[in-house]
């Protein structure tokens, strides 16, 4: 199954895409360079369209002890409006060191300056991603732990 995860930020967004197999977790550019959440989510769901994903994955930022601060509500905010205009639920992914984990890797590969300001979100997706394709492979048949599903349309 085509997955298409999300790392939402204030100013950019990176998306990241895998192959059919759930094998190879890509990042995607460019990244969404926007600040209107609607928009991002419009782009988003454009994205998952044209590579034909059929779920999505957006990142959770959680602090290092587990809570969720103003961004994890953020997120949730964000992913609930991307729920709702694409139609299918939103699987929630913990995302935490996803960045720094993101940032060794480009570096790993010299990547600096503007061209890792360019990458670093959609690698940091790469690594979400990733770490929910290794999820799945250990818990075939499972539904991920947490999922915002679409809200009805109310007549």
């Amino acid at each position: 199954m085509k997955w298409l995860a999300v790392d939402y930020g204030d100013s950019r967004t990176g998306l990241a895409g895998c192959d059919e197999s759930e094998t190879v977790a890509s990042p995607i550019t460019p990244q969404i360079e926007e600040k209107s959440m609607n928009k991002v989510a419009a782009a988003v769901v454009e994205a998952a369209r044209a590579r034909q994903a059929a779920g999505l994955v957006c990142g959770l930022p959680k602090n290092m002890d587990g809570t969720e601060g103003k961004r994890a509500e953020k997120s949730r905010r964000f992913a609930q409006r991307l729920a709702d205009m694409a139609g299918m639920p939103i699987v929630m992914w913990d995302e935490r060191r996803t960045t720094v984990s993101a940032a060794a890797i480009l570096a790993d590969n010299d990547t600096f300056g503007q061209k890792r300001k360019e990458k670093l979100d959609s690698v940091s997706a790469a690594v979400i991603l990733e770490s929910f394709l290794n999820w799945r492979a250990h818990h075939p048949g499972e539904t991920a732990p947490e999922q915002l599903m679409p809200r009805q349309e109310q007549a």
